[in-house]
């Protein structure tokens, strides 16, 4: 399924990649790709929820709100905090997959920006200026991550 883009200098939320105090690469910019509402919609229903618009919606019948979905519990609101870049421990050991894998970061159903793994490691601080429970999720993989406003996030199977 090929996607449709909003170019990164008229996405809405541009501003959360041009924070003076986390720098993105020009390289990396151009490899943070915000879908198009439409295309955004079919990521989400194909890979998140086809019911549930953001993640406090999810209901039963939602992968993501199956108590199982989710093994392991983690703070990231303390590394991000820090003025160490890299990713918090635990996720970094949880996914290790090869750094040219397409995400998708999923803030709710018409706000996803595809990337890809190395790129999202680099700037992982950037895409949590909003932390209303994003999902980052990769097609080709399993794992997923789920980032919660209280400074937690929830790794696990998508189902």
């Amino acid at each position: 399924m090929s996607h449709t883009y909003i170019p990164l200098d008229t996405y809405r939320r541009k501003w959360i990649f041009n924070h003076k105090d986390l720098p993105v690469s020009d390289e990396d910019k151009t490899c943070i790709l915000p879908l198009t509402d439409k295309s955004a919609m079919l990521v989400w229903n194909q890979w998140i929820s086809n019911k549930s618009s953001r993640a406090e919606q999810f209901t039963k019948g939602d992968w993501a709100a199956k108590a199982d979905a989710w093994t392991q519990t983690d703070h990231w609101q303390s590394a991000w905090d820090s003025e160490d870049n890299s990713l918090p421990e635990m996720l970094a050991e949880f996914i290790q997959w090869p750094e040219d894998t397409p995400v998708f970061f999923c803030y709710e159903k018409y706000q996803v920006i595809e990337t890809r793994w190395d790129v999202f490691v680099r700037n992982w601080k950037c895409f949590l200026f909003f932390d209303d429970g994003p999902i980052l999720i990769s097609p080709k993989q399993k794992q997923a991550v789920m980032f919660e406003q209280n400074g937690q996030y929830k790794l696990g199977v998508r189902g």
